[in-house]
């Protein structure tokens, strides 16, 4: 019984070993992996002819979005700068008002595009690159406190942007009208997103919560 119990103890001992070198193999192996995809990361980040192209930034940004920090950090960049190009563009100028401290209460336009930057890492440049570059273009304000016009500009660009689970219908709207969101096929080798909303904008009554995908 003795010599059993050490034989079996034995055979357990190589199985626990083995499994412990076939952990510690996949552990190297998925090191090694992580370490290849940083590094080539890295090289598209610093590849004149890479970052020069249009397709190849989009494709950065799909791979990027998916990743939860960078997500964050992008959309929270986002929110601040529509917020503060946004505010500054309705706020009413002297000429606007028809009478002193009384805002006029005349239809506006918003024309307003800024730069969507990020962190790459290396020393050139301070390691910030603009990454594409948001326009938002709304011909007719909706008649509604402009906080609320925030709200909804930054959800329609936060739902866009956001990786979808599958391909069910989206809409952006904005006070219950039709907005249009697209990436402008002319704008190189930048891309620039462009959310417009025109005079002749539909009333709509329904909204989905699934994003359009980043093409």
């Amino acid at each position: 019984m003795v010599i059993g119990l050490i034989i079996y103890g034995k055979i357990q001992i190589g199985k626990l070993q083995k499994k412990l070198r076939f952990e510690k193999f996949r552990t190297r192996e998925l090191e090694k992996k992580l370490k290849l995809s940083l590094q080539t990361i890295r090289k598209m980040e610093t590849n004149p002819d890479l970052i020069n192209s249009r397709e190849f930034n989009l494709d950065y940004l799909r791979m990027r979005m998916e990743e939860e920090v960078f997500h964050f950090a992008i959309v929270n960049q986002i929110k601040i700068k529509i917020k503060d190009k946004i505010t500054q563009a309705l706020r009413p100028s002297h000429a606007q008002q028809g009478v002193v401290g009384i805002a006029s209460s005349a239809a506006r336009q918003v024309d307003e595009t800024f730069d969507v930057e990020y962190e790459t890492g290396s020393a050139i440049n301070n390691g910030k690159r603009v990454l594409f570059r948001i326009q938002i273009r709304l011909m007719k304000l909706p008649t509604q406190a402009t906080s609320a016009t925030i709200s909804q500009l930054i959800d329609c660009v936060e739902t866009y942007l956001s990786p979808a689970e599958d391909h069910d219908t989206w809409q952006p709207t904005i006070q219950g009208r039709i907005a249009f969101m697209h990436w402008d096929q002319k704008a190189k080798p930048t891309p620039l997103l462009v959310l417009e909303q025109s005079n002749e904008g539909v009333n709509v009554t329904f909204r989905t919560s699934r994003p359009a995908n980043i093409t």
